[in-house]
């Protein structure tokens, strides 16, 4: 993988990560589905984007409580 294509990959997931960490409460759940479904899409495609996207569901709350510490 070269490096522009990694920066391209990069950059979405920086910015998905910081909304990610402003989500409060009931919205975390639908964040992190949403954000890790997007990185799983980057990194593996449609199945990476179902794999990513329930991971998120499960980790995403605890994931944006860290993230505010």
């Amino acid at each position: 993988m070269n490096k522009d294509v990694a920066v391209k990959k990069l950059i979405p997931l920086c910015l998905v990560a910081a909304w990610l960490a402003a989500c409060t409460t009931t919205e975390q759940r639908i964040a992190g589905g949403a954000a890790g479904a997007g990185a799983g899409a980057l990194v593996a495609g449609p199945i990476g984007a179902v794999a990513g996207g329930a991971i998120g569901v499960v980790a995403g709350p605890s994931v944006t409580r860290a993230a505010r510490r």
